[in-house]
């Protein structure tokens, strides 16, 4: 380094940053100049960014801003004349920066590359005094280097993940002897089907990387992981507050033995790839929270597609506000799950959030003096509070035979996973009837189709009549993240798109409305986790007395909300009005309002 020190070049000093933060009036002077004076003769290996940001000092100016770690990386940046960059690893082609310098030279300069172009490669550093390398990499790369400032931490971090996650990928391609074709056709598929995988799934590097995917998933928020086989490369997306981010390419025989070691740990056959299976695997958390992810194969033309769904530990101790339940919805449904018999149905698609709404209310109706017996295909998250059983048809446990076989247990509250067919609600009907809640879900677009549903299955108008309480309808949106949102007067634009949202409801409009811009708590999306939407229905005697062989539903949706059941699309114009999400996030999810709505 001496020929470097000649030329200017050197590491940061604590003593330098410490000086120009002073300078430039970011730090409170007497308590920097005080751990100045102590560190005077700092020599340690750790970053100064990192030691300052350890002080947790605050700016002594407007708006006094928490000096953690990005900040000071941010001040760095316009410090040297460089661009700063945060390091998102969704954003990352490992396989493509890992190609551009050994993980030694990335470490021996305190560099990562984090883009890779036509023209250029992007990368990060948190020494940028030291640029030596500069002038040995170019030539060789035959592209231009764009230097810019990131987090020292997350440099040394990825250094040692993406450098480790490359190398584990291909030592196990090595060590199988395998070519990166991959399963060219459905053909090829069931010949696979028949034999083994080509790589071990037991293989520490598979098992490397298997670890890293789940760890990488918790950290990143995300609900499920898919792993997708391509005719060339396999595909590894998460999806993180409802939609889909694609992580890593990985080569088709390393894919097929992480499908085959997750398979394993899931208790799953692995030989079987010509049939759809299902499992469940408990780990752990980096934090050492216990978390259970549910696992579904499906046969693909290139491959076993691998879904992981990732349940929340903290779903069962969330209250109905913390859900998205304004304080009228959590009244009325309150009021519902206090009755002692009867049926409360909850509809929505896929992913709108029944279950959790569901083991929320039971976990507040679960008292010592109540027996909760629930029947779910699967059992999606264990909770002692409650004995749950799981459903076999080919064992003749159907939710049927489930529910009968719970009447005999005593129990007092009934969850029925979903109502599918017509012996399914009889036997819910039958348990309501006879002196237990029953609490199930539903596949409609609405709270009011949930009654056509079940006319259309078959259950007879004047057993819906005695046994319905109410029922539900909701969606999930997403949230504007609260670290960056911001509230900005309404435009033409806006005030179109409002009226479509609400109309012909006549909603007050208002006077501005907040937008997602992006930060480093939302990853740059501008939102942060989701929130619910809800309809609720309570069945009223008016409501009753609509019900009948030949069901007139806009006559009974049109009653509902005369009795105060507040559409979906409303629901959702509120929280955009109390500046919680945006109209483009309720249009997305909520089904419009229908013509026959009377204006309100």
């Amino acid at each position: 380094m001496n020929s470097a020190a000649a030329n200017g070049e050197h590491r940061l000093t604590l003593q330098e940053v410490i000086d120009a933060l002073i300078l430039d009036g970011k730090v409170p002077r007497e308590e920097a100049e005080r751990f100045r004076r102590e560190r005077r003769f700092y020599r340690g290996m750790t970053h100064p960014l990192t030691v300052i940001a350890e002080q947790r000092w605050k700016s002594p100016t407007p708006p006094y801003r928490l000096l953690d770690l990005e900040t000071l990386t941010e001040w760095l940046a316009g410090w040297v004349g460089l661009p700063y960059y945060h390091i998102d690893p969704l954003k990352v082609n490992l396989a493509a920066v890992t190609e551009v310098m050994s993980s030694a030279y990335a470490s021996r300069f305190r560099i990562l590359p984090v883009e890779v172009r036509a023209t250029e490669v992007v990368i990060a550093t948190a020494e940028p005094f030291i640029r030596s390398w500069e002038a040995e990499l170019e030539p060789i790369l035959k592209k231009d280097i764009r230097l810019v400032v990131a987090n020292p931490q997350d440099i040394e971090r990825y250094q040692v993940e993406f450098y480790n996650l490359a190398k584990s990928v291909k030592s196990a391609l090595a060590r199988g002897d395998v070519a990166r074709t991959g399963v060219s056709n459905f053909e090829q598929l069931v010949e696979l089907g028949r034999g083994k995988t080509t790589l071990d799934a037991n293989d520490q590097h598979i098992v490397l990387i298997v670890d890293w995917l789940w760890q990488y998933a918790f950290e990143q928020r995300a609900s499920d992981i898919h792993i997708e086989p391509r005719r060339e490369m396999g595909i590894v997306r998460f999806r993180i507050d409802g939609v889909l981010h694609q992580v890593y390419q990985i080569p088709m025989p390393v894919l097929n033995a992480m499908t085959s070691r997750i398979k394993i740990l899931g208790r799953m056959d692995v030989v079987e790839k010509r049939r759809p299976q299902d499992g469940r695997i408990k780990t752990r958390s980096p934090d050492g929270e216990e978390i259970e992810l549910r696992l579904s194969t499906l046969p693909t033309a290139f491959g076993e597609k691998l879904v992981m769904r990732i349940f929340d530990p903290e779903v069962l101790v969330r209250d109905l506000a913390d859900l998205g339940f304004s304080s009228e919805d959590a009244a009325r449904w309150q009021e519902m799950t206090a009755k002692p018999n009867g049926i409360i149905l909850v509809t929505g698609p896929t992913g709108s959030g029944k279950t959790t709404t569901l083991y929320s209310t039971l976990k507040q109706l679960a008292t010592p003096e109540v027996n909760v017996c629930t029947l779910e295909d699967p059992i999606e998250m264990i909770e002692p509070a409650f004995n749950q059983v799981q459903v076999q048809p080919e064992l003749g446990v159907t939710f049927a035979a489930g529910i009968r076989a719970l009447m005999r247990q005593d129990p007092d509250i009934i969850m029925v996973g979903e109502i599918r067919d017509l012996e399914t609600a009889d036997m819910a009907v039958q348990a309501a009837l006879t002196g237990h809640l029953v609490l199930s879900t539903l596949h409609t677009n609405d709270a009011p189709t949930a009654v056509t549903r079940l006319l259309d299955l078959g259950v007879p108008p004047y057993l819906l009549q005695a046994t319905v309480i109410g029922v539900m309808a909701q969606r999930l949106v997403r949230t504007l993240c609260p670290h960056c949102k911001q509230a900005a007067p309404l435009d033409k634009d806006d005030e179109v798109l409002w009226q479509g949202l609400v109309s012909p409801w006549k909603a007050k409009q208002p006077t501005r409305l907040h937008r997602p811009v992006g930060c480093l708590e939302c990853r740059m999306t501008g939102y942060l986790g989701r929130i619910g939407l809800y309809e609720i229905m309570p069945m009223s005697q008016e409501i009753k007395g609509l019900i009948g062989p030949h069901t007139d539903i806009a006559a009974l949706r049109e009653r509902a909300i005369k009795a105060g059941m507040q559409p979906l699309r409303i629901a959702g114009a509120r929280k955009v009005a109390a500046g919680l999400t945006t109209i483009a996030e309720v249009l997305k999810v909520a089904p419009p309002l229908q013509d026959q709505l009377p204006a309100q």
